[in-house]
Parts: structure tokens; sequence; C-alpha cells
């Protein structure tokens, strides 16, 4: 078979085992079995392959179908431009996340602080993104899982930064009594009772990083509670969450004195981030 040949026939199978966007994904797996990049593969499409080309290939295939995360198959994923390290240790950033982060660095006034805290930091993509724009920044970031803490100790050694980034275990706040100027976090949103609703990749990430109590929100309204007491006076707390809490957080953050309370939607009109100030 040829490079075209085995294309044409993994996008017909991802098609139809239902796989979201069934010729990229083909393109990425294929690239990274060959050891090719993408744009590679369109200057070999008539090269014949080897059985011992395609045979890592299939498992590969084989694991995409059943849904396994692209991004867990070829171990890394792209963010804010960037590369970062991707396993099932932590959840697969999202290009919602990525929009939170690009709103963080287009707002002018974060160039000013000194101190920023990523709760929940996971793989590390929003801390290491935010250190990367603003060398001058102190970054730190929590999480509660070993696991996720080590793949963002190594994404920070693969970009350099991990002498500048702050890697603490811990939930939420406990680990911190210094105060930051900016507060951002992209915590577990959804609720328990909607996992018949998740896709199957999606649930391949790690529960922890997925579900928070009955409504999906507790740990966004502990960390809203908490941040008060570790934010600067002015200081920006920048939350990402899930599909109908806007309201109900919002009507918190008002009770809880933040001002300045601004929604945001994502690229599909999703009310997907709240930046809010307090003191």
């Amino acid at each position: 078979m040829t490079v075209l040949d085995v294309l044409q026939s993994t996008t017909a199978y991802f098609k139809k085992r239902n796989i979201d966007s069934p010729r990229l994904n083909a393109e990425h797996l294929l690239a990274h079995s060959l050891g090719r990049t993408r744009m590679e593969l369109y200057l070999e499409f008539e090269r014949i392959l080897e059985e011992t080309e395609l045979a890592p290939l299939r498992e590969l295939v084989r694991r995409r179908g059943e849904g396994e995360p692209l991004q867990h198959l070829i171990g890394t994923v792209e963010f804010c431009g960037q590369v970062f390290l991707c396993d099932k240790r932590a959840l697969v950033p999202r290009p919602e996340t990525e929009e939170l982060v690009e709103l963080l660095i287009a707002d002018c006034g974060l160039r000013n602080a000194e101190r920023i805290l990523d709760v929940g930091t996971g793989s590390g993509v929003i801390a290491l993104s935010l250190a990367k724009k603003f060398p001058e920044a102190q970054v730190s970031a929590v999480d509660v899982s070993d696991d996720a803490l080590a793949l963002a100790r190594e994404n920070a050694a693969r970009l350099g930064l991990n002498e500048r980034v702050r890697f603490a275990k811990g939930s939420l706040l406990e680990e911190f009594h210094e105060r930051f100027h900016v507060i951002v976090a992209n915590l577990p949103y959804i609720a328990m009772q909607d996992r018949h609703t998740l896709s199957r990749e999606v649930l391949h990430d790690p529960e922890s990083a997925l579900f928070a109590g009955e409504n999906g929100d507790a740990l966004i309204r502990a960390l809203i509670e908490a941040a008060p007491s570790h934010l600067e006076p002015g200081g920006l707390l920048a939350l990402e969450i899930g599909i109908g809490q806007s309201e109900g957080l919002m009507g918190l953050l008002t009770l809880k004195n933040y001002h300045d309370i601004c929604p945001k939607n994502d690229y599909s009109g999703v009310t997907r981030f709240l930046f809010a100030q307090y003191g």
C-alpha cells in the first residue's frame, strides 16, 4: 500500500467509527508513525510502505478507532504555539482553555502582574504559556494529582521553564500564604450526572480533572470563596466554567464582593469564562 492508500483507508475506517476530523486524524497518526510531518506526507503519496511500517500504525489506528484521544497516541499537543507532552496523567488541553490564555495575554493589565497562580494546573499548559509570555512574572502552579504535577514538570523542563515556575501539590489555595496579582483556574466543571453525555475521548481523561460535585461547579465555588485572601488589592480572578454555570457563579462573585465582573464567550458562543477583580 502507498502512503495515499493508507491515508484513504484509515480515513474511511475513522468515518465508520464516528471519529471527528477523520482525515486529519489519519494524517497525524501516519506522520507520527513514520516520523514525518504532515506536510512531508504529501511529498510521499506514491511511496510504498513496508510491513514493518504498517504494523505499528495498525495498532494506533485500532486504539484511535476505540476512542483513545489522538493526543495520547502521539504523546503531544500544541497549545498557544508551544508543543507540550500529553498523556493520561492529566486532562487533554482544550481549545477553550487556549482561548482563556489568549484573553489573559491580550489584557495589557496582566503585563504588570508580578505574581501569577494557576490552580488545577494539570499538564501545566496555562502556567507555562503565561510564564513564556511574561518572563518577568513569578508563576506558581498547584494540583492535587502527583501524576499531573510530574507531567507539568516534564513540560516545564522541555520549555526551559523549570527554574521559573514553582509547582506545588495541594487542593486549591491551601498551600499558599502569599497574595497574587492574578489567579487563573481551569478546574473540573462537569456534573457527575452528566457523565453519559461525554465523548469516548473525554472519558479517557482522569475523572478528578472532569467532575466536581452534583452541579459541576463545587470546586469553582470553593475557589471564588477562598481567593479574596490570596489576591492583591485589585487582583484578577480568571475562570473557565461549564455550560449554564455563568449566572450562578456571577451571583456568587457579587455576593463575595468581587467587582468588574466580566463574562466572555468562547468561539462557539458559550459563556465559558469569568473575569472578576477583588479589593
